[in-house]
């Protein structure tokens, strides 16, 4: 049996979060989709995520989150994170950071899905741990019935999210990546059976500078002097990758990019 999971890049602002609630229902309804995982870490106006949002994009068929190096940015979702069996802080930071190193989601088909976030270190601001030997910590704790994983790379260098593709290449479901907020033509199911690309983009406004106003960072950038960044608003979209992956095995089946575009409010 296979089973369709839909990943959703890096959701920015009050766009990304109404785009992503408005697509889901039709888009899991026409593609039978039976476990949607985002990344939320800049749901809140761009950067952190706030325990209303969480309900909210919960309450919209977001089955499973991810967080990056944004994930305490708003202290007050600290006490989500630390109850909620649905939402995951990178695995790769210390040992007793509040938050859980894997959620797991049970399918109305049966089958269960495993979550897991990482960090990368090169050109973060938040540096975590080694992510290779902190994911393969995590996926020693899993059940032997859980055989769909699904690990979301937030990191910068795009070496880094390759190099943990083929790491976890046979292991692992899906690996996708994000946090660089531009979507990557490199989808693939590598030879050992996981599903990879190495950033699926962000979901959010794409008439923008990675989801800020583009004339707040282009001022910042030719003057030297700090701006503030406002979440921009045009050209909203949803991106990420559809993959469907063998329940028996946990190996990809195929792996598809996906682009649904939003309206402006």
């Amino acid at each position: 049996m296979l089973l369709r999971l839909l990943c959703v890049g890096d959701v920015v602002g009050a766009p990304g979060r109404r785009t992503l609630c408005d697509a889901l229902p039709e888009l899991t309804a026409e593609r039978e989709i039976d476990c949607v995982i985002a990344n939320v870490e800049n749901a809140a106006n761009g950067s952190g995520l706030t325990p209303g949002l969480y309900t909210k994009l919960a309450e919209s068929g977001v089955h499973l989150m991810t967080m990056g190096d944004h994930v305490y940015r708003r202290r007050e979702i600290i006490p989500t994170l630390e109850r909620s069996d649905r939402i995951v802080r990178p695995a790769n930071l210390p040992l007793g950071a509040p938050g859980r190193e894997v959620a797991i989601y049970e399918t109305r088909r049966g089958p269960q899905v495993a979550v897991i976030a990482l960090l990368g270190r090169m050109y973060m601001n938040v540096i975590g741990d080694g992510p290779y030997h902190a994911v393969d910590r995590v996926l020693s704790t899993l059940p032997p019935e859980v055989k769909i994983v699904v690990v979301d790379m937030h990191a910068e260098a795009t070496s880094e999210k390759v190099a943990m593709g083929w790491h976890l290449d046979g292991r692992v479901s899906v690996m996708f990546g994000t946090h660089t907020h531009v979507p990557t033509a490199d989808e693939a199911v590598l030879p050992r059976g996981t599903g990879y690309i190495t950033d699926v983009g962000m979901t959010g406004p794409y008439d923008s500078v990675l989801g800020r106003s583009k004339e707040s960072v282009l001022s910042a950038m030719i003057s030297m002097v700090p701006k503030t960044f406002s979440v921009a608003s045009d050209d909203p979209r949803m991106c990420g990758v559809i993959a469907d992956v063998e329940t028996t095995t946990g190996h990809c089946h195929s792996i598809e990019r996906i682009c649904v575009r939003g309206s402006v409010a």
